[in-house]
C-alpha cells in the first residue's frame, strides 16, 4: 500500500468514526441540542468570516491605475484610433458570384 492510499484509508477510518460520533451525539445524548447549535454555528462564523476577509480585501486594496496612465496600453490604444479613423476602401460584392 502506498503513501497516498495510507492517508486515504485514515481519512475514510476518521470520517466513518465522527459519523458514527456525531450520529450517536445528536440522537442518544443529553446534549443533542449541541449538535445542532455548533456546526451550525461554526458555518455561519465561516461565511461571515470570509464575507468580512473580501470586504477587508476590497477596502484595502488601491483602484487600479487608468489605462491612459500606462504607456505601453496608451500607445497600443493611440494605434487603434488611428487605424481607425483612416477610412478603407470597401470592395463592392459582386450579386449572383
Amino acid at each position: 500500500m502506498s503513501k497516498d492510499q495510507a492517508i486515504g484509508a485514515g481519512i475514510l477510518a476518521i470520517s466513518v468514526i465522527m459519523i458514527v460520533v456525531y450520529l450517536w451525539w445528536l440522537f442518544f445524548s443529553e446534549w443533542s441540542w449541541w449538535a445542532i447549535v455548533l456546526p451550525v454555528l461554526v458555518m455561519v462564523l465561516a461565511v461571515l468570516g470570509i464575507a468580512g476577509w473580501i470586504g477587508y480585501t476590497m477596502a484595502t486594496t488601491p483602484p487600479p491605475k487608468p489605462l491612459e496612465e500606462i504607456p505601453e496600453l496608451s500607445e497600443v490604444a493611440e494605434s487603434k484610433d488611428a487605424g481607425q479613423s483612416e477610412a478603407k476602401p470597401t470592395e463592392d460584392k459582386k450579386e449572383g458570384s
